[in-house]
């Protein structure tokens, strides 16, 4: 598995992209009311906002990356590596974004690293 981690760590790093980019975008939009009368407007910004389109495609490119990996790699080795995202999505949003990084999203960020560690040596 240790020839495939830099193919499965670009999926990982372009799912987390995705997610990131999607925030960035859904923020510039901002806070609205789930309704029928919101379908068109809100669609249009959503549909033109650069950042949801960059996120995406990076969904769309990841996905096929991912492919790549399970052609390659045991599911039950790869699909645990994803919980690498969780971890990127952590420290970005908390650097770049100001989200806050409480003590016990740091014992569960390092609970993650500890589990993908252990799973990597199998």
């Amino acid at each position: 598995m240790v020839q495939y981690l830099p193919l499965i760590l670009t999926g990982v790093l372009l799912n987390a992209a995705a997610q990131l980019a999607l925030k960035a975008g859904m923020t510039r939009i901002g806070h609205f009311d789930f309704a029928m009368a919101n379908l068109l407007p809100i669609g249009w910004q959503v549909g033109t906002n650069p950042f949801v389109a960059l996120g995406l495609f990076c969904y769309v490119v990841s996905v096929g990356v991912w492919l790549l990996v399970l052609s390659r790699v045991d599911v039950s080795l790869a699909y645990p590596m994803l919980s690498i995202g969780y971890v990127v999505n952590a420290l970005i949003a908390w650097w770049f974004m100001g989200e806050p990084l409480s003590a016990m999203k740091i014992a569960g960020i390092a609970t993650i690293c500890a589990g993908v560690w252990i799973l990597s040596r199998a």
